[in-house]
């Protein structure tokens, strides 16, 4: 179902079928966050409160986008609750690395495929409405407001520049992906951002390239670094 997923901070394939070494990201809301948070100010060299801000909008983008593609590309949508995600910290090169159980439900349309096939992972949903209600339960309700709580509590971040990374990671992972799905990237974006309650968060704005860019509303810290970085889009760029 995810073969052709592959990206730096994902498992092969997103599927992991050997869990040795994998811990589920649930831990999160709990003592494993401070091995994230340690992971990330290694990466950054960074102060606690930039290093949170820093990993979860990482974190947020890449956990995300297995969800955002598969509803742009064929609207399935994996239930990335924190109980169905993977996490491993063993790969250098990376923050953390993140993938999903073997048989992880995903919630799908009547006419699609699965649902008439009788898939056993397929999880049968009314109509498009529906669907985007999945999506928002298990990536916001059950996974992440847990871990932005946890996050919150730890360094004293505000919610709402955390929310605003999670709302640009996805409108990205549109973007960067418009030659291969279907749709407005405009109105995909509009869509799920609706449904997670974070539209107002970021504007999309024309690019020299005559494509959309976003443009955010709040800011991920990574001014603050020892090395200072404006990100494309920044809210504090002149």
């Amino acid at each position: 179902m995810f073969g052709g997923l592959q990206a730096p901070s994902l498992a092969p394939g997103l599927t992991v079928p050997d869990q040795a070494g994998w811990t589920p990201t649930s831990d999160l809301a709990g003592p494993a966050l401070g091995t994230l948070l340690e992971s990330a100010g290694r990466r950054w060299n960074a102060q606690p409160h930039a290093a949170a801000a820093l990993a979860w909008k990482a974190y947020t983008y890449w956990l995300a986008l297995p969800a955002v593609l598969g509803w742009a590309s064929a609207r399935r949508v994996p239930l990335i609750t924190a109980s169905n995600v993977l996490m491993s910290f063993d790969n250098p090169t990376v923050m953390i690395t993140l993938g999903v159980r073997a048989g992880i439900p995903v919630a799908v349309l009547p006419t699609d495929p699965l649902a008439l096939a009788g898939h056993p992972d397929a999880v049968v949903v009314p109509d498009e409405d529906a669907l985007l209600a999945e999506f928002r339960r298990a990536l916001l309700d059950e996974h992440l407001t847990p871990l932005l709580a946890a996050i919150h509590d730890r360094v004293r971040l505000g919610k709402r520049p955390l929310l605003g990374s999670l709302a640009s990671g996805i409108a990205y992972g549109i973007l960067r992906s418009a030659d291969t799905t279907p749709g407005r990237s405009s109105e995909s974006i509009d869509l799920l951002l609706g449904a997670l309650g974070i539209r107002d968060l970021i504007d999309l704005v024309p690019a020299r390239n005559g494509q959309l860019d976003v443009q955010r509303k709040t800011c991920c810290l990574a001014f603050t670094l020892p090395t200072p970085k404006l990100c494309p889009g920044c809210c504090i760029k002149p």
